[in-house]
């Protein structure tokens, strides 16, 4: 049996918040861990404003109440004077994960000059790994994800392979990944039998 896991998805920005346009974020996210993770996975949702105290809020609500083994947030990371998500995901932090932001950037300076205005962080609070990450569909993929060669190879491994290995270290639970879509880094000590292996 695959662990059961809990994932906060929380998608900032005001404009979607309010009813001015349809929200993209929660639903590329959950589309993609849904192809991603082969775990039975219960989602937390959230759709709220570029508000520092209210990102903070939420981000507390799902580490602490809802207990969110993975907090993903989309929007809100760039230079703009109401991008605040980095800041709120700061003020939350037990301990700092600077590797995912340095990653999702150089993945996305593949694409545009301009992702070294991207701010996203990740950083751990209790036993749950908060990671902010852009606000399009398609960069939520690729950062997730990574680059492919021709052949179909990872080129650039994406951040969420690193994932199951940080929220094991932190006391979560043990997330399978769909090697299709993305294959989880783990070291051969840490490797445990799928279902499958140990029949």
């Amino acid at each position: 049996m695959f662990d059961a896991v809990k994932i906060g998805v929380v998608s900032i920005s005001d404009r979607a918040s309010t009813g001015v346009y349809e929200d993209k974020g929660i639903p590329a996210l959950q589309e993609w861990l849904g192809a991603a993770v082969r775990n039975p996975v219960t989602w937390a949702t959230r759709l709220i404003a570029d508000e520092q105290p209210l990102i903070e809020s939420t981000l507390v609500e799902l580490c602490d109440v809802e207990r969110c083994d993975l907090v993903l947030t989309t929007g809100g990371t760039g230079p703009a004077r109401r991008d605040v998500t980095p800041e709120a995901t700061l003020a939350i932090a037990h301990k700092v994960m600077p590797g995912f932001g340095e990653q999702m950037r150089q993945i996305s300076l593949n694409f545009v000059p301009t992702a070294i205005l991207s701010r996203q962080v990740a950083v751990i609070r209790g036993n749950a790994l908060v990671i902010n990450l852009p606000g399009q569909p398609k960069s939520i993929r690729e950062t997730l994800e990574g680059l492919r060669d021709a052949d179909g190879k990872a080129s650039v491994h994406g951040i969420f392979a690193a994932v199951p290995y940080c929220i094991d270290l932190i006391g979560g639970p043990y997330i399978e990944t769909n090697d299709a879509v993305c294959t989880a880094f783990r070291p051969k000590n840490a490797i445990r039998l799928t279902p499958a292996a140990s029949v």
